[in-house]
């Protein structure tokens, strides 16, 4: 079969490799319907992050479940499955509080899962799912048709990405929500703060393309400006303090400091961007105007069963984040659209 490796900066190749087998028992293989490529993926792709060694890559995709080890007991031949980002139990004390991300037992796509085996990269057409119980969440019906596959692939990560943002940084009814990050993950905290009940969204986003999606999603306010213009900007807009929330989804110092500084006095950053670039936490700030920080690594397998409905409905679209779709073939092409930020989200078909 074909399987996305990276091999250094901007080195994206699709290559052939040994099909996937059941080998623990407490395993699945997935054929893939549909995979992406993610913002986080263009860490190692500009060399931010140095890769050493081929990398197996994909940690968003969808597909239809083609074999189950013997012992898996929620997942059976046929299914239509949604794969989180990342390997869970589901069943572990972290697990059960909620945050699946920090499972006692679990991985990351592309790299071995202790006692478990190598999770296959999700860029691929098809993956060895370790831990197949806990890891996928079956989506009711069997496969869905097309138009909503975009949709469904979005709470691989993205979306309950964005969710977790919203929800870390206490969106409720009514408040005023400024989300630095015009990426898909910025997007998809517009949607999850509009669900919440903000009165107020503004998208921090210079990109004609990408606002647009941002007001239909819900923003009511666009905000080019960055930094120290940004940040007056916002305190402006809202009584001269800046917002309740300010929900960070790029990952670099800049971003951070953004949302720090731009969060009214007694307000809070939800974060989810990805680190890189050295974000940082100026404690003297913090404690002076009791702006508080959460957030990390969205737990989304906890989160898909509540926002599933909403993405099958239609109340909800994130699928719209996916502006360009290329076949497997062509997942280096896709990097480097995103990259050049020629693509919000690409999205690719094995």
């Amino acid at each position: 079969m074909l399987a996305t490796y990276m091999h250094g900066e901007r080195d994206i190749r699709v290559e052939e490799v040994a099909d996937p087998v059941i080998s623990t028992g407490r395993d699945a293989v997935v054929r893939v319907v549909a995979s992406c490529v993610c913002g986080s993926d263009l860490w190692g792709y500009r060399g931010v992050r140095t890769i050493t060694q081929p990398r197996r890559m994909g940690h968003e995709f969808v597909g239809v479940v083609e074999a189950v080890g013997a012992d898996v007991r929620t997942v059976k031949t046929g299914d239509f499955v949604i794969a989180p980002f990342y390997v869970c139990d589901g069943v572990c004390v972290n697990c059960r509080n909620g945050f699946s991300t920090s499972c006692l037992h679990g991985g990351a796509w592309g790299a071995e899962v202790e006692g478990e085996g190598f999770a296959d990269g999700g860029q691929g057409e098809a993956v060895r799912v370790p831990l197949a119980d806990g890891t996928l969440f079956v989506v009711p019906g069997g496969q869905p048709g097309d138009a909503l596959i975009p949709g469904l692939l979005t709470l691989s990560d993205v979306m309950c990405t964005g969710h977790h943002a919203a929800v870390s940084g206490g969106v409720r009814e009514g408040s005023t929500v400024a989300v630095v990050g015009d990426g898909a993950v910025g997007l998809g905290a517009v949607i999850a703060a509009k669900r919440l009940g903000a009165a107020r969204i503004v998208a921090m986003s210079r990109h004609a393309a990408r606002q647009a999606l941002a007001r239909e999603f819900g923003a009511t306010d666009i905000v080019p400006e960055r930094g120290d213009e940004g940040i007056g900007v916002l305190k402006t807009m809202f009584d001269g303090v800046g917002p309740d929330v300010v929900l960070e989804c790029v990952g670099t110092k800049e971003s951070m400091d953004q949302a720090l500084r731009s969060a009214r006095p007694g307000g809070q950053v939800g974060f989810v961007g990805v680190p890189a670039g050295g974000p940082e936490l100026p404690v003297p700030l913090m404690f002076g105007t009791n702006v508080g920080v959460r957030g990390g690594v969205a737990p989304v397998r906890d989160y898909m069963a509540e926002l599933l409905p909403e993405v099958m409905d239609g109340r909800i679209q994130p699928g719209k984040v996916f502006d360009l779709t290329l076949p497997l073939s062509e997942t280096a092409a896709a990097y480097a659209a995103m990259d050049e930020r020629r693509a919000t989200k690409v999205l690719l078909r094995p």
